[in-house]
């Protein structure tokens, strides 16, 4: 597929796709003529590294994260970085809240929701 449809498929902007391709998060393939052509795994890829940016991950972290994404399969870790570990837990503990944060809101959602149910089923009772 070419890059238009990568991104519409993903909702990833052409330009930033091209970043990715540069910071090596993403390597489509070369045609004879020189376009880009991308593989349907790119599309699931595309979408990770999108989640891991919108998590507060910066492109030079993805890196080393996204082998831990695809399939099952061992993780060769190569020139062991303490620092990388210390800011990936970090990112991890940051996550970690922030779903905490989210899952609050999202019940203290349900519970309105839950109590709006039950005044449109009290008033439909009383109009009745």
């Amino acid at each position: 597929m070419r890059i238009g449809e990568l991104s519409k498929r993903t909702g990833v902007a052409t330009r930033m796709l091209r970043y990715y391709e540069e910071q090596g998060l993403i390597s489509p393939r070369r045609s004879h003529n020189g376009y880009r052509d991308y593989d349907d795994y790119l599309v699931d890829r595309v979408q990770k590294i999108r989640g891991l940016i919108d998590s507060g991950i910066p492109t030079r972290i993805i890196g080393n994260i996204l082998p831990c994404l695809g399939k099952p399969q061992v993780i060769v870790v190569e020139d062991a970085d303490p620092e990388l570990r210390e800011i990936l837990a970090e990112e991890r503990d940051r996550m970690t809240e922030k779903i905490r944060f989210l899952t609050h809101n999202r019940d203290a959602i349900d519970s309105y929701l839950d109590a709006l149910d039950q005044a449109m089923t009290g008033s439909r009772a009383q109009a009745s």
